[in-house]
């Protein structure tokens, strides 16, 4: 695995990459725009340029957390929509090949999640650049979705354009959700599940972050890696399995934790090598 972490781009979005390699990094998450506002300020060309000639690592963006593609009608929905079709084209303009989003929520999964998919039909309507999104798995938490892998195979089969779309799993979201990768069985079987539902080799990136909170719990509370409920086990294995030799891990905690996090991760994968349940592929065919 890639590892990496989400960086601040205080001073100019070519500054993250900076901050990246001081910490350590192989692979760098960035936002392109306030995280918490709708508003976003220009990227001009000279900005893009800049970008372009600072960026010696893989880079992945996370969009707003405003946006909310399963919303119903109304004014957050089209906001949300216009503001995802805004980011991905700030990422081609930079050349990032991954925007990252929450699928969502709605009190309504059913409706929520076709709301997912018929969003991401006006989005690419709209956008045909080269980025590609990658719906983050979710923790379950109050109405959100693709806290399932099936919830999130629903939004793929359901758009209209589902080789624009792949996923990023974060570990403490599937814990919450009760995927229970800390133990090596269940490691195992919840790839076996994903690779049912969706396929491996959809997975485009992983957050890695702890667990505050215990296996089930449905609550989003992110923990420092091998510092939580999930524990070392599950990291060793996940930065050692070779399916994932070249996607990238981004750390997802205050920046200042990053350079030992990353150091941490780095020993796990230099001394321990991925069991033979981590190793093995399933490869059992999607259910139509």
């Amino acid at each position: 695995m890639l590892l990496g972490a989400h960086e601040s781009t205080a001073g100019g979005l070519h500054e993250a990459f900076a901050r990246a390699l001081a910490d350590g990094a192989e692979a760098v998450q960035i936002f392109t725009k306030s995280s918490r506002m709708w508003r976003a300020k220009e990227i001009t060309a000279a900005d893009a340029a800049q970008f372009r000639a600072a960026a010696t690592l893989p880079v992945s963006v996370h969009s707003s957390y405003l946006v909310n593609l399963g919303a119903d009608a109304g004014d957050l929905r089209e906001k949300s929509i216009a503001a995802f079709v805004d980011e991905l084209q700030r990422c081609d303009l930079l050349g990032i090949p991954h925007l990252v989003v929450h699928p969502g929520a709605n009190p309504d999964k059913p409706r929520g999640l076709a709301n997912v998919a018929e969003a991401l039909d006006r989005v690419f309507a709209a956008h045909r650049g080269r980025c590609r999104v990658l719906l983050e798995t979710a923790a379950g938490q109050g109405s959100a979705l693709g806290s399932r892998f099936e919830e999130l195979r629903e939004i793929r089969d359901g758009c209209k354009s589902p080789d624009r779309v792949a996923i990023c799993v974060d570990t403490c979201h599937v814990f919450a959700a009760g995927y229970d990768i800390a133990s090596e069985r269940g490691y195992a079987s919840t790839f076996e599940q994903f690779d049912r539902a969706l396929g491996i080799g959809e997975i485009q990136a992983f957050h890695l972050n702890d667990s505050v909170k215990p296996l089930g719990c449905r609550v989003d509370r992110h923990e420092h890696v091998c510092k939580g409920a999930i524990g070392p086990l599950a990291f060793r294995t996940l930065v050692n399995d070779e399916r994932f030799r070249e996607v990238p891990g981004y750390l997802e905690i205050p920046p200042e934790g990053n350079r030992t996090c990353l150091l941490r991760l780095k020993k796990l994968r230099a001394t321990a090598a991925p069991s033979p349940r981590a190793r093995r592929v399933a490869r059992t065919p999607r259910a139509q």
